[in-house]
């Protein structure tokens, strides 16, 4: 793909979605960090389920420590593999306190080394906690990158490496969220959206699905409205969360 073909796709998804963000609720680095956690192999509906119930009975590192993995459990059951990650959890919490002051680490190898965090998730944090460039993917930046042609790979790590190396420096900061969003709602897995995707035109998929008769009316702004009001509606809890932690 042209480098002039990638920014075009960018600015694009910039134009429906100025000021992306994740559709996890947290109100601290180290929520945000346990949420991420959390969130593997399961969707976020169902972490914001598990820590509405668990932040309000702790919410820092040595709180989930003094919890326990006994204690920690039956505040996490609605999210997959919960008893792993309630172990995980536990340990991570009991590492940050015992090795980082209770502070979340700022580089990726203390982050990496965090039991249950990988690379993915060291990506999210480095980039929305300590604004680094990082561009975490997942299955739906995997898909959408190698559909498109913006950062085709074998693996995740390729395309990581790919996006890294040819997103344009001012997307890199928001391009995680623009292209997981962009998975979630328009390049799905089955039966993308592609006639009403604000970047068809620019996207190199070779099997791009047919405009139906039911939805000829409805335009590429319609998508990009229906994005940013569904990240609106998921990030509300986040920003009551918020509001609460910083009253008097």
């Amino acid at each position: 793909m042209r480098p002039a073909t990638r920014a075009a796709i960018f600015r694009r998804l910039r134009a429906a979605n100025p000021s992306p963000t994740t559709e996890l609720a947290y109100a601290s680095p180290f929520e945000l960090l346990v949420a991420v956690m959390l969130s593997a192999h399961t969707t976020d509906k169902s972490v914001n389920a598990a820590t509405s119930v668990l932040f309000p009975v702790a919410h820092t590192p040595a709180a989930i420590a003094a919890l326990g993995v006994e204690g920690v459990k039956p505040y996490i059951r609605s999210v997959g593999l919960y008893n792993t990650k309630a172990a995980n959890l536990v340990a991570l919490a009991r590492q940050i306190v015992e090795r980082h002051g209770g502070a979340v680490p700022s580089d990726r190898a203390a982050l990496e080394a965090l039991p249950g965090v990988g690379r993915k998730t060291a990506s999210i944090i480095l980039n929305m906690v300590f604004g680094q460039p990082e561009i975490a993917v997942d299955t739906h930046i995997f898909r959408v990158a190698n559909r498109t042609g913006l950062a085709p790979g074998k693996t995740p790590r390729e395309v990581e490496d790919g996006l890294v190396a040819n997103t344009p420096p001012e997307f890199r900061k928001d391009a995680h969220h623009w292209l997981i969003l962009h998975g979630r709602y328009v390049c799905t897995a089955r039966a993308p959206k592609c006639p009403t995707c604000i970047i068809r035109d620019l996207c190199e998929y070779r099997h791009k699905t047919q405009p139906a008769a039911a939805q000829g009316t409805r335009s590429a702004g319609s998508v990009g409205k229906a994005i940013r009001r569904v990240a609106d509606d998921r990030s509300a809890p986040a920003r009551r969360r918020t509001a609460r932690a910083r009253r008097p």
